[in-house]
Formats: structure tokens, C-alpha cells, sequence
């Protein structure tokens, strides 16, 4: 049995093995150190009976009116458990944790547009592409940039579904353009 927790600043020494995966961005301790800081309940793993931890969710609250959202910054299951819901766990604490107590309208994430299997995750979570954002991932010179889709759920507040649309995928937008 797989328990949530809320993450601490020691757990930073034991997510190495749910960090392999060639697709989770990995950041520096001081990032990691700022979100734990500035959201401590947006931020939170998985372990398993043995106390190892198997996922973990990394999120924030930003935005403005409207806008006014929960954000997936990182979202990572170790391979070993994938394909059994802790993703889907995750995923919906912090959908929970984003309407109460933040009240927000929705929940948004950016994954790469060459991600199938993460985009089908999310779209099975009720997510949908709000727009692509050309050239989100790369290095500052440019070569091997990537497009992200920006994706987003409705929550409760926002009854009439306005933080989604429907040509999500159609609409372009460059990095410097996204609220972040």
C-alpha cells in the first residue's frame, strides 16, 4: 500500500530513483527548496511500505482574476510504479489542494508535444490542450527546441469552462507570451 505525504526538505536526498526518467526535468536544490518554501501543500510524494518514495507532485498557485490557477511544475513516478495510479493520485491531491484552500479556476501543466503517452494520461485525467507553445523546451542557443502543449482542467469555480478552448492544439503562442 502506497501512502501520500507531504514533502520535506530531507526527501530531496531519496528522489534520485524516481528522477531517472529521461523525460522529468530535474532542477537544483534551491528550486525545489523555493516551491517547498512558498507551497508547502502544493508539494507532496508517494512512498511505499518501506518508506521509499515512489512519486511526487511538485505545484504552485499563480495567476491573476481569471487566471487564477494551480500549476503541475513536475510530476514524477518511478518506474517501478507506474501503471497502477499513483500518477492519478497525484495528480487529483493537487486538484484538490488548488480549490481548497486556493479557489482556483483551473489546473494547468506544460508537457512536450512529442510526449504521447503523457498527453493520453492526462487527456484519460480530463485534461485538454489549451494551446502549443512553440519552442518551450530548448537550450538558450536555440537548437533543439521543443513545442509544449499547455494543458488545463476546469475546477469548480470556473462553472462556465472558460479556462479551456476548443482549438487548443491550433493555437500558437511563444514562450514569452505564457502567463508564468
Amino acid at each position: 500500500m502506497t501512502s501520500l505525504k507531504p514533502f520535506h526538505a530531507t526527501d530531496l536526498f531519496r528522489v534520485n530513483a524516481v528522477n531517472l526518467d529521461v523525460l522529468t526535468e530535474n532542477y537544483n536544490i534551491s528550486f525545489y527548496l523555493s516551491y517547498l518554501a512558498q507551497w508547502p501543500s502544493l508539494f507532496f510524494s508517494t512512498e511505499n511500505p518501506q518508506g521509499e518514495i515512489t512519486g511526487y507532485m511538485m505545484g504552485k498557485a499563480e495567476g491573476r482574476g481569471k487566471e487564477w490557477h494551480g500549476h503541475v511544475t513536475c510530476l514524477s513516478v518511478a518506474a517501478d510504479y507506474r501503471r497502477i495510479g499513483l500518477a492519478r493520485t497525484l495528480v487529483e491531491n493537487l486538484e484538490r489542494r488548488s480549490e481548497d484552500p486556493y479557489d482556483a479556476y483551473f489546473i494547468d501543466l506544460f508537457v512536450r508535444a512529442s510526449n504521447a503517452l503523457a498527453i493520453g494520461m492526462y487527456r484519460n485525467f480530463g485534461y485538454s490542450v489549451y494551446r502549443r507553445v512553440v519552442g518551450y523546451y530548448g537550450s538558450d542557443d536555440g537548437v533543439d527546441n521543443e513545442d509544449a502543449f499547455d494543458m488545463r482542467k476546469p475546477l469548480k469555480r470556473d462553472k462556465n469552462r472558460d479556462s479551456i478552448r476548443e482549438d487548443g492544439e491550433n493555437c500558437r503562442v511563444r514562450p514569452e507570451d505564457v502567463y508564468l
